[in-house]
């Protein structure tokens, strides 16, 4: 393991960490990661910028030469990115962190409204939207404070975990599972449920690219199998969890789930339009008690799909009409 290390001020403790992770990525669009960071109202005293590389075949160090000062560099022998976020919690020392993809980007003018939140609410989390646009509009408005189990309970969480800035402490022994996709799934909602205060704001705060080779793109067999495999590991995961919880937080944490089998059914049915392979799926969501999809007024998409994907006929038609 490598590190490029800038020397911390004595008995300073940043406001912010941002986690920063790299994979074979155009080091130029580091670069433009990094100036969307450090274009933000935070001093040197209050950032603290981890750059996780994970085991890239080239180094980026030559393309951020201007910005070693202002970095903590470390690379890994390729491990997945959820090793590579695990890597920079433990290095970190902001009061808060921050994940980003070394390939997006902040938008720097409506973040400052997440940290105006930070600054002046002391919150647990500050939600914020993720736009693949470049935006300047910031809202007027805000959501909160109010329980992480209590917006749980009543919004359709987004699970990126991109989408928010956190308190560190607020995570106690809350690590990534290494060697999964979709690992935000199974992070994001154990995370809420430690939060007391949660602030929602409309910002369009990060910027994400959409890249035509990126994990979310990619359509090989091998990888759909193993994307619904790894939901699959998730949701058993959260539905033995919420077995244990009090009440209030298990009834946040099944709408999680409800979610989330809704989604991966959806994904079955459009990654695969194979009318055995979504049956053999169902029945094992059936032997867990995930299926049927309990009858919840969530949202209208839920309960039409609820409707549509509790008769075979239905499920049939599903993977004939959804592209």
């Amino acid at each position: 393991m490598q590190t490029s290390q800038p020397t911390p001020s004595i008995g300073k403790t940043p406001l912010v960490t941002f986690i920063v992770t790299y994979y074979n990525l155009q080091p130029q669009l580091l670069d433009e990661c990094l100036d969307s960071i450090l274009a933000l109202s935070l001093n040197k005293d209050e950032r603290e910028i981890i750059v996780v590389d994970d085991g890239s075949t080239q180094s980026p160090l030559e393309a951020i030469q201007s910005k070693l000062d202002d970095i903590t560099y470390i690379r890994q022998r390729n491990s997945g990115l959820s090793a590579a976020r695990n890597l920079g919690i433990e290095a970190s020392r902001g009061s808060y962190l921050q994940f980003i993809d070394g390939d997006d980007k902040l938008n720097s003018v409506v973040y400052e409204h997440c940290l105006d939140l930070v600054r002046y609410k002391d919150p647990d989390i500050v939600l914020f939207h993720l736009t693949d646009k470049e935006e300047r509009e910031v809202p007027l408005s805000y959501e909160g404070p109010m329980e992480g189990a209590e917006f749980m309970r009543h919004n359709n969480l987004r699970a990126s975990a991109c989408g928010y800035i956190f308190k560190k402490k607020t995570l106690v022994n809350l690590r990534f599972t290494s060697g999964i996709l979709h690992e935000d799934e199974e992070f994001t909602p154990q995370l809420f449920l430690r939060a007391e205060k949660v602030y929602a704001t409309k910002a369009r705060a990060y910027y994400y690219r959409k890249r035509t080779h990126s994990i979310t793109q990619e359509d090989n067999k091998k990888w759909v199998l193993q994307r619904l495999s790894d939901t699959r590991g998730v949701l058993y995961r959260l539905a033995e969890m919420s077995d244990t919880l009090p009440a209030a937080e298990r009834e946040a944490m099944q709408r999680r789930i409800d979610q989330l089998t809704m989604d991966y059914l959806y994904n079955v049915i459009t990654l695969t339009h194979n009318g055995r392979f979504l049956e053999k799926c169902v029945n094992e969501l059936t032997q867990k008690g995930l299926f049927p999809l309990p009858d919840k007024d969530y949202t209208q998409k839920y309960k039409w799909f609820r409707r549509i994907t509790s008769s075979r006929q239905g499920r049939r038609l599903l993977c004939m009409l959804l592209k």
